[in-house]
């Protein structure tokens, strides 16, 4: 899941878009709003895109060095199908290619090699860019095309052969807007060097320059005649500037940096910004000369320093409104966030502040915290707990995309009693990753096996969770072959425990690719059951439908048992000893318990001479609590009374551990060597 960087409207209801996955995309705004085709030509992520008004050409620029030109009525005509498409299923119908690329309709991708197809569509190309392209803008007709980016230089095409007309050079930092009037003569570039440039094509030169701004200049719009341009940047600042006098007003001050300007006739101004919301604001063109007395206008300059100093001196310009007239808000994306050890919480701020907790295995917030500081509650969610990290995760969409991959994603284990799995057993494992797979592919799990058995169809989101009752039936047992019961649609295998069970009214989206195509997305709810090795990862389906898990590093910890110094007590074992990372320190209490015979004091009337080593009798002295002497056991000695049994203890560097940490915690947080580790047992009394 990637940024969408920019869309332009084309025709009466086609809308382009194009994103960081290196895409375009054309859909249907105004009917079921589908995308209809994907283009994946760039190499890079895709930056920019520009429409002709009266002519079915776009224009593409992203960070590959490259500007593709599109004519969209040929490239969305099906000239050519893949060798297998007769074999595919609906969601793989009405596919056409983009050089040696196959583009499908309803969101899916499937790459094709180029000797399986017949020529198709290809975009041209406009060659020659050295650097990343940021910006472009084609006339209303086609027969002009502008590109900027870290070039500093704005290029012109031909956008009918890609050929290269001419260079302009003048800014001093990257070019991160153009416009072009209706006709294709003049050009308006906006740059990071604060500057405004006005070109005349036929001329090639700049012919004003326009210091407006205190920082990057990011957005443009211009009047219907060319005459007025607006301009908004980094600066929070949306200016309106009268290209023939120079004059500038500041028509508003955002709250935060300006990306987007778009005119709505000739009284209105949508500004979209690095917030969510879109702001709606008078545009004063035509304002009287009253209303504009309201607010400080001023001769923009044609050297940027001049509009800084001005700015220092205390001369900043009062923004004409300083309330949007409406807007439509957006949800406050999530701006910063933090993995919590335990590896299935994650800590997240959204832009307004609000901080939260979630649980990925569920996708879903189990803590609302308000407006709290983010760092010291992290730290007072702080726990001594060592999980790998099975998952990766970022939000640079203002959501949380969680990515699994393999092996990793299956490197965490979890007892299912401390999930409170109801009637689980105490020794029952279960891998994170496997049992995440299963709930985000339940719905598609529980449709195959009800295809395969003949079963009608199940409503969307109605796959089986694990009842609340009925101990002893999610035991080991349910680590079975899922193909034995392959025809038999509401059998346990399909069923999701609680704390992996996703939300079917707000159901997270799966993007993924299969083994023989190209990226693709869908609702987890809207996964029908035939999707199969073409659609998914080939690991993915073996851990959801063979149980199969990919080949993961070793989940056992090696270590060391010794009696603490000070102890004359039995020595269990000389060798090494090996357990899972997540077996807790009271299983090892519980196994030096066990070996040492404390679960049965002695009889009162037993002869010393009858006890045996394991029978181990306690002898309380002043201690120093570290056990040097302070504690003898011996074989042979006078047993303990029922009320008094001996309690085990196990150390890590003198420091004796809890019993609900686990082998990974200790080595993680206590021994903290590389080595393998080294625990200590001894016997104190009963307190």
């Amino acid at each position: 899941m990637c940024e969408v960087n920019d869309v332009v409207v084309t025709g009466e209801d086609t809308l382009v878009s194009c994103s960081s996955d290196t895409t375009l995309k054309t859909w249907k705004p105004y009917s079921d709003g589908e995308c209809t085709r994907t283009f994946r030509q760039h190499s890079d992520y895709v930056t920019c895109l520009a429409a002709a008004r009266h002519s079915n050409t776009v224009a593409s620029g992203g960070l590959g060095r490259e500007v593709f030109i599109w004519d969209l009525e040929a490239a969305i005509v099906p000239v050519a199908r893949a060798h297998n498409e007769a074999n595919e299923d609906g969601n793989h119908e009405g596919s056409c290619t983009s050089g040696d690329r196959s583009i499908t309709s309803n969101n899916l991708v499937t790459a094709t090699p180029a000797q399986n197809l017949q020529q198709g569509y290809a975009p041209l190309p406009a060659k020659g860019h050295k650097e990343s392209v940021y910006a472009l803008a084609i006339n209303d007709t086609a027969t002009i095309l502008v590109s900027g980016g870290t070039e500093k230089a704005v290029r012109v095409w031909d956008p009918r052969t890609g050929s290269k007309q001419m260079k302009l050079k003048g800014h001093t930092d990257n070019v991160r807007a153009l416009l072009l009037d209706p006709a294709g003569r003049l050009c308006l570039s906006g740059s990071s060097d604060h500057m405004i440039r006005l070109w005349d094509l036929g001329q090639q030169r700049c012919i004003h320059s326009y210091a407006v701004h205190t920082d990057s200049v990011w957005a443009l719009a211009s009047t219907p005649s060319f005459s007025h341009v607006y301009s908004g940047g980094r600066d929070f600042s949306v200016y309106l500037t009268d290209l023939s006098t120079r004059q500038s007003t500041l028509l508003c001050k955002e709250e935060h940096s300006v990306l987007r300007l778009a005119l709505q006739g000739e009284e209105w101004i949508w500004v979209a910004t690095t917030d969510s919301s879109l702001h709606k604001w008078p545009a004063c063109e035509l304002a009287s000369s009253k209303t504009l007395q309201r607010a400080s206008s001023f001769v923009a300059g044609s050297l940027p320093f001049a509009r800084a100093r001005a700015n220092i001196d205390g001369s900043a310009p009062v923004p004409l409104y300083t309330q949007p007239t409406s807007v439509i808000p957006g949800a406050a994306g999530i701006v910063q966030h933090a993995i919590l050890n335990d590896r299935r919480h994650v800590l997240t701020k959204d832009a307004a502040g609000i901080v939260k907790r979630w649980e990925i295995t569920r996708g879903a917030v189990s803590d609302d915290y308000g407006k709290v500081n983010f760092e010291e509650k992290e730290k007072e969610l702080f726990e001594m707990v060592s999980m790998p990290a099975w998952f990766t995760m970022d939000t640079r969409l203002g959501s949380m995309s969680v990515h699994l991959d393999t092996p990793q994603c299956f490197s965490a284990e979890v007892y299912a009693a401390d999930l409170h799995v109801p009637g689980a057993s105490e020794e029952l494992k279960l891998n994170i990753g496997q049992e995440t797979l299963r709930g985000l592919l339940a719905n598609w799990l529980t449709r195959r096996r009800a295809k395969a058995a003949g079963v009608t169809a199940i409503p969307n989101g109605d796959a089986s969770p694990i009842p609340d009752s009925g101990p002893g039936e999610h035991g080991p047992s349910r680590r079975s072959a899922l193909d034995d019961n392959l025809h038999e649609p509401n059998n346990q295998q399909t069923r999701v425990f609680p704390s992996f069970q996703f939300s079917t009214q707000a159901p997270p989206s799966i993007i993924t690719e299969g083994s023989q195509g190209g990226p693709w997305r869908k609702k987890a709810t809207d996964l029908n059951g035939t999707e199969d090795e073409k659609d998914l990862p080939g690991w993915c389906i073996d851990c959801v439908l063979h149980e199969r898990l990919s080949q993961r590093e070793n989940s056992k910890c090696s270590f060391y048992l010794h009696p603490y110094e000070g102890q004359t007590i039995t020595v269990l074992t000389q060798g090494k000893l090996s357990a899972p990372r997540i077996l807790r320190i009271h299983k090892i209490k519980n196994y030096v318990s066990e070996k040492l015979n404390l679960e049965r004091p002695l009889e009162e009337n037993m002869p010393e001479t009858n006890a045996s080593a394991g029978q181990l009798v306690s002898q309380q002295a002043g201690g120093n609590g570290k056990g040097k002497g302070s504690n003898v056991f011996r074989p042979g000695s006078k047993g303990w009374p029922q009320d008094s049994k001996p309690i085990v203890e196990i150390l890590c560097n003198d420091q004796v551990l809890a019993s609900e940490l686990s082998l990974a915690t200790v080595r993680a947080y206590i021994w903290k060597k590389p080595e393998d580790l080294y625990l200590h047992y001894r016997i104190v009394p009963s307190r």
